[in-house]
């Protein structure tokens, strides 16, 4: 009912196309099944009576089903192959890559039996090992957390703070933009004044360059809840550092089981008051971004601050993310045998929904702060929100733009031809590039068009604790071969020193090596030749899109991609 009710939205209608009213009513139906918390859609694929289990141990009386797995899921990868090359990949715009990654992935949830969560987050964590964006600096951060006086559903666990339990992160810095804002703070401490330069200069975007850096990231890794890390998704926050040319922070908040909700929105929130309170970044300023279960947590922590009185953000971007823990949208079967999710299987066993919700499954499983799509979004800041057309959560993605949109939201939702679950983190893809150009534009230009105010410049007491918190003895530079050296700051150092900043071009990069060589009209493509397939994002058009009013297309590069806005702010 759902595919059949959002159909419009898979073949791109145009503007002017006429919608029946009866389609228009079936999807304000489906909206209405996630308008009451507390009751599950009648789709729904969860058992609530499942129940938070002890952890299963690998026994050594299976170790003979190990290598028949691994017979059956080599042959599975070679008859894959065979096929991509002989009669085409499953999906259009597929290169070998996705075909293997698919072909690895495919129906993994079935063998959950033959893994330990140890073994999950450990094959998770080999992301650190992956080459990444070239020279970008990477600050380890941990801080003590404090009684903040939080208020409604994180009140019991702010008050069972004292001070003794840490949380960590890591400040990410393009290399140019460390240059850039090192220059600018040296300065001022040399001369007690700012580099007027800075001021009396125009970026291409209209604003000074000290304006334009004010922006900061406050980005949430996905992970199921229960995996993953802000070391393990610098394949995203590197690039989205650099395209976007802001300081970006992502934060480790505490994982399930051994945590479960709303513990981990307890840690985004804290590290979201510590960049407004502790350091004094204007919460303006401030983009909140995350990937999966972390845009989830996006949503959250923005109901969250929105319903206890606190200041909002400035924006949100959210990549695919996971916002229906109820499990009841049809494209958890139409792309089961495209994405690389695997669907998660009737039992316990390593069941992220019932892991990160634990014994409060009942209670929460349609809570707006687990599942945020049974939310109210009236009053949020815009959203730019990217997913896939091959992914299993395409579905709760495009509900979740309309009932945003029609809550009054600036929504700038763009689905990718042929993409799957988080593709923003695979550098092969053309629309990877696409992709980090759009994040680019939504934070450069699309805010400031909609907050005139917008960014704020940063005072010397913000700047000052930024400075410190970031260009520290923990600083390490992030090579494109993935390596961490703390020699590589200090040979920056000289060569900014000596005016002969430079990056390693035979490194492997998506993001722009420099801000000034990328102009606004330029292509995606110029900007990473790295890119190699063309990337296809339709324009999104459905019924529900004709109940508000028409917001113009925005050309957001000379690319073969299109993009519409669902609505306007109000």
């Amino acid at each position: 009912m759902l595919q059949d009710s959002l159909r419009p939205v898979y073949i791109g209608v145009s503007a002017t196309t006429p919608v029946a009213p009866s389609q228009r009513k079936s999807v304000i139906s489906l909206l209405a099944h996630y308008d009451t918390p507390g009751v599950s859609p009648p789709s729904a694929r969860i058992d609530r009576s499942l129940k938070l289990q002890q952890p299963n141990s690998i026994k050594l009386r299976d170790a003979w089903r190990y290598p028949i797995f691994a017979v059956n899921k080599a042959s599975s990868l070679a008859r894959d192959i065979i096929i991509h090359h002989i009669w085409g990949p499953r999906r259009r715009t597929w290169g070998i890559e996705m075909t293997v990654i698919n072909s690895m992935m495919r129906d993994v949830s079935r063998h959950s039996a033959l893994a330990d969560i140890t073994t999950v987050r450990m094959v998770m964590g080999l992301a650190g090992l992956v080459p990444l964006p070239v020279d970008a600096l990477v600050t380890p951060v941990t801080f003590h957390v404090r009684r903040r006086n939080l208020r409604g559903i994180l009140a019991v666990l702010d008050a069972q703070e004292t001070g003794g339990r840490e949380l960590s992160g890591e400040w990410v810095v393009g290399k140019k933009l460390w240059q850039t804002l090192q220059s600018d703070y040296k300065s001022f401490n040399q001369s007690g004044s700012e580099d007027s330069s800075l001021e009396d200069s125009m970026t291409s975007d209209g604003f000074t360059p000290r304006k334009r850096h004010s922006r900061v990231i406050l980005y949430i890794h996905g992970g199921a809840y229960y995996s993953s890390s802000a070391a393990a998704q610098r394949m995203i926050s590197i690039p989205m550092s650099k395209y976007t040319d802001t300081r970006l922070f992502a934060i480790d908040y505490r994982l399930a089981p051994e945590t479960c909700f709303p513990g981990p929105l307890h840690d985004v929130v804290y590290a979201y008051l510590r960049l407004t309170e502790d350091l004094q970044v204007p919460p303006e300023n401030i983009v909140v971004a995350g990937d999966s279960a972390g845009g989830g947590l996006c949503l959250a922590l923005l109901f969250y601050l929105r319903d206890n009185g606190y200041n909002l953000p400035g924006g949100a971007i959210l990549f695919s993310p996971w916002v229906d823990l109820t499990l009841s949208c049809p494209s958890w079967d139409t792309n089961a045998a495209y994405d690389i999710v695997p669907t998660p299987g009737p039992t316990a066993h390593l069941h992220p929904v019932v892991m990160y919700l634990g014994n409060g499954l009942e209670e929460y499983l349609t809570h707006p702060y687990a599942s945020p799509l049974f939310g109210k979004f009236e009053g949020l800041p815009p959203l730019l929100i990217q997913c896939g057309e091959a992914e299993v959560l395409r579905d709760e993605i495009m509900l979740l733009s309309h009932k945003a949109s029609l809550a009054g939201v600036h929504v700038q939702h763009e689905t990718y031809e042929d993409a799957v679950h988080v593709f923003q983190a695979f550098p092969f893809l053309g629309s990877t590039n696409e992709a980090f150009v759009s994040c680019r534009e939504f934070v450069r230009h699309r805010l400031p068009e909609l907050q005139a105010s917008t960014p704020k410049t940063l005072g010397i007491v913000c700047k000052a604790r930024l400075n410190g918190d970031i260009d520290n003895e923990n600083v390490r530079v992030v090579r494109g071969d993935g390596v961490e050296t703390s020699t590589g700051r200090r040979d920056m150092e000289v060569q900014m020193q000596h005016r002969t900043l430079t990056v390693d071009q035979n490194l492997p990069s998506w993001g722009p090596t420099s801000d000034s060589s990328v102009t606004d009209g330029q292509s995606a493509n110029s900007v990473a030749p790295y890119s190699h397939t063309p990337s296809h994002l339709r324009r999104i058009k459905s019924a529900i899109s004709v109940l508000v009013a028409d917001a113009p297309l925005t050309k957001m590069s000379d690319g073969p991609r299109l993009c519409a806005s669902l609505g306007h702010t109000v």
